[in-house]
């Protein structure tokens, strides 16, 4: 082909537009025997929980790579993990119907929660720790007081199942993302139904807040990332590129970038500031499940249905 200055001049405006070629992950972990779906890091970054349909809950040490322990008991699937805000506790949730709660130290099992009539698929823990959210395919959100692990609301009304949760950081909303396609918030004063944020064109598989609690966003079906203020409900943008389902989402914990795992096997991530994206992970050859920024934002871990978690440095 020839090279003509014209061509330069176009390579050179387009340039900035292009996703950047991604560079391999920092490292892989091994050891799960079936699908990963979802991973999360201890508050102070040095452990990673991954969950997986092997029925295990798998315990990392980030800085070694190496494995920790290996919590079982689940009779189910798990599709999804979560520390407390303290880190001392390890929550997972399973398509058994049941939540497990472990300590972190030593691996033991504490306490199961039941109560749910099917698939348990999304946790939250409020941010100052006293309040537990489970959403499950039954159709209703369960809420726990984490002092007693007493069972204290249900919230209904779903035509559909809960997909995955989310509290705001100042703790006064709970956004859940639906199989019917509808984003809805709580008003955890008093457990009402706030609004429904968002209307996707398919199941919404993930909602997270930014850290400021200016923004909600939330990814599914449609293959689009929703961008929403929770206060007023009105859209903030969206974020397209994904070829297929959005899986995942996470802020870094300063709120400058979004993570999104899809089932087009990529992971890309998302400028907020300008709703561009920066960059593109490749390296799973399945649908990519969970995506998780470490406390200090300089690592990402992925979760994925090839049955590993692959972490990536994204920031020095």
């Amino acid at each position: 082909m020839k090279i003509t200055a014209t061509f330069l001049i176009l390579m050179a405006l387009l340039l900035p537009n292009i996703l950047a070629v991604a560079e391999a992950p920092v490292a892989k972990l091994i050891g799960h025997t079936d699908r990963v779906r979802s991973v999360a890091f201890s508050p102070d970054g040095s452990l990673l929980a991954s969950g997986s349909y092997d029925k295990t809950v798998r315990l990392w040490n980030v800085k070694a790579g190496s494995k920790k322990a290996i919590l079982t008991g689940h009779k189910g699937g798990i599709v999804a993990v979560a520390f407390n805000p303290s880190g001392k506790l390890i929550v997972s949730a399973s398509l058994d119907g049941a939540v497990r709660l472990w300590d972190v130290e030593t691996g033991a099992h504490l306490q199961t929660l039941t109560g749910h009539t099917h698939h348990v698929v999304s946790i939250a823990f409020s941010l100052d720790g006293k309040t537990l959210a489970s959403g499950s395919w039954d159709g209703a959100v369960r809420l726990w007081e984490v002092e007693t692990w007493a069972h204290k609301r249900t919230l209904t009304g779903y035509t559909g199942w809960g997909l995955s949760l989310a509290f705001s950081p100042d703790g006064s909303l709970l956004a859940s993302g639906n199989i019917d396609g509808s984003v809805r918030l709580w008003d955890t004063g008093f457990w009402t139904e706030k609004r429904t944020a968002m209307t996707h064109g398919g199941m919404v598989h993930s909602v997270a807040f930014s850290p400021d609690g200016y923004t909600l966003a939330s990814g599914g079906g449609d293959k689009i990332i929703w961008l929403n203020d929770p206060k007023t409900g009105k859209s903030k943008g969206m974020l397209m590129g994904h070829t297929d389902n959005v899986h995942s989402l996470a802020f870094s914990p300063d709120g400058k970038l979004i993570a999104s795992g899809s089932r087009d096997r990529t992971v890309r991530l998302w400028e907020v500031a300008t709703d561009e994206p920066k960059r593109a992970l490749t390296g799973h050859t399945d649908v990519v499940d969970s995506v998780a920024f470490s406390p200090d934002g300089k690592v990402l871990a992925t979760g994925s249905w090839d049955k590993t978690v692959l972490l990536w440095k994204v920031a020095d």
